[in-house]
């Protein structure tokens, strides 16, 4: 399993401590020194089931500096994961990938639900 993060956010902290206190195993990558790929943010939105307006960052400074608020509506699929991919920061983390899944933030009922850890 892919655990995508940013190694100062607090919620991706919370969420590699809820991994590791729940001995999941996962590699850990981070976004800023490795931003995904439009290729695999192709994949995980068609993994996740979700809009792919939940892969952005909608609280962080990037997002709010563009204007993306106003501009996703009007955007292509394509130009938004073009967005994407340009920048790390863009992406909502962190991102739990595994092979039939994948969880966008840290909601940890939703992680327990998927996730089924054996503590």
């Amino acid at each position: 399993m892919k655990f995508i993060c940013y190694k100062k956010c607090s919620t991706c902290k919370k969420a590699q401590q809820w991994l590791d206190d729940h001995k999941i195993a996962y590699e850990a990558r981070d976004i800023k020194e490795e931003n995904p790929s439009k290729e695999e943010l192709r994949q995980w939105h068609k993994l996740s089931g979700q809009p792919l307006k939940r892969f952005f960052n909608t609280s962080g400074l990037q997002y709010k500096a563009l204007q993306l608020k106003d501009k996703l509506p009007t955007m292509s699929e394509e130009q938004q994961l073009e967005l994407l991919a340009s920048d790390g920061m863009l992406v909502k983390r962190p991102l739990c990938i595994g092979e039939e899944f994948v969880l966008i933030g840290f909601k940890e009922d939703t992680w327990n639900e998927q996730l089924k850890p054996t503590c």
